[in-house]
């Protein structure tokens, strides 16, 4: 069977899954939820950046003290909304465009998070606008075994204009975030990769290559994790803003490897940003096929994260500027969600131990 048909078998039955899925609400499930959260900065200017100067209280930005609370709250509001919706709070989360640890660890502590009991994973990246991604934990449910951030390499290979220096010019982008998670009710290990992977500024033949950089590292991390995994697939989660639709040639993997959990809502139409009055689905999760089989990506309907778009119809993500006015929104993005169907052990509440 070639890779092309199996691609197309496990994506078939993958639709069929989402179609008749149930709420997995009860507690033999796990929730991930991933969310780009659009420059969030803390208010301080640390001397990192423009982007650290801008988002300041000082700054273009006049980002205050307090209204970086505000999208603390909001962020907090919509986890809670989603505990609320599908039964349990998210297991694990994954962000992106977060400034610092102070800024991941003010969500989960200075919020009514603070009593779900997340921990959180940050490194400090090389990216220019001084953002990384970053990982939070429910403690009750998983324990860390491993983390470490994975470089990007700052040349990639394509087959454009070598340039008078003899190849593309260097660049630095945010590290892959690779977290190793024991899921203490089943003992066995989760492997989770954070990612935001760099956009389209410049143009396609550009920022082609520095994607493709990015997702051979990915993928290379997950067939190192595959290989130590001799006597079984073992469970990876990928998540993250890939800044790519599932129809770019990037996302064809082998069925076998590798699953891209949109692929279905990329056909429904559905998005998590909205670029002149089109969504497009640039977040996602992909998992290797233990986790695929049992698993359904939704994009919440959160309400108070989006607004009327007045230049077209329909809603957009309710973002925290327009231009540079502040609106006391989130984000340009809609957080997406892998509700996992898993058995638990019996003494797991709804909400933990």
């Amino acid at each position: 069977m070639s890779r092309d048909i199996a691609a197309g078998i496990v994506t078939m039955t993958l639709c069929l899954v989402i179609q008749v899925s149930p709420a997995y609400a009860g507690n033999d499930s796990l929730l991930v939820l991933f969310w780009n959260l659009e420059n969030f900065f803390d208010w301080r200017d640390s001397g990192a950046g423009d982007s650290d100067r801008e988002f300041s209280s000082f700054g273009e930005r006049r980002w205050t003290k307090g209204r970086f609370y505000t999208k603390c709250n909001a962020v907090a509001k919509a986890l809670l909304w989603t505990g609320s919706r599908y039964g349990r709070m998210p297991d694990v989360a994954g962000f992106a465009e977060v400034e610092n640890g102070f800024v991941l660890n003010s969500i989960i502590k200075s919020t009514a998070l603070r009593k779900y009991g997340y921990e959180a994973v940050h490194y400090d990246s090389p990216d220019p606008r001084g953002i990384d991604v970053a990982l939070v934990y429910r403690k009750e449910i998983f324990q860390k075994i491993s983390a470490r951030p994975v470089r990007v390499p700052g040349r990639p290979e394509y087959d454009g204009d070598a340039g008078s220096s003899g190849g593309p010019a260097p660049f630095l982008t945010r590290d892959i975030l690779y977290v190793a998670l024991e899921h203490f009710p089943s003992g066995e290990t989760w492997h989770f990769l954070v990612n935001h992977h760099p956009s389209k500024f410049g143009g396609e033949e550009v920022s082609a290559p520095k994607r493709k950089a990015a997702m051979d590292v990915m993928v290379s991390v997950c067939d190192s994790i595959c290989s130590a995994s001799a006597d079984r697939i073992p469970e990876i989660v990928c998540m993250g803003d890939f800044n790519d639709t599932p129809d770019s040639h990037l996302f064809k993997f082998d069925a076998s490897f590798l699953v891209n959990m949109a692929d279905c809502l990329h056909e429904q139409g559905k998005g998590t940003i909205r670029y002149q009055g089109k969504r497009e689905l640039i977040d996602m999760f992909i998992v290797s096929p233990p986790v695929a089989v049992d698993s359904e990506m939704v994009i919440p309907d959160i309400p108070f994260l989006t607004v009327p778009d007045t230049a077209h119809s329909g809603e957009k993500p309710f973002r925290t500027y327009s231009g540079p006015r502040y609106i006391g929104g989130v984000s340009d993005h809609c957080p997406i969600l892998l509700k996992i169907k898993i058995a638990l052990s019996e003494d797991i509440g709804i909400f933990g131990r």
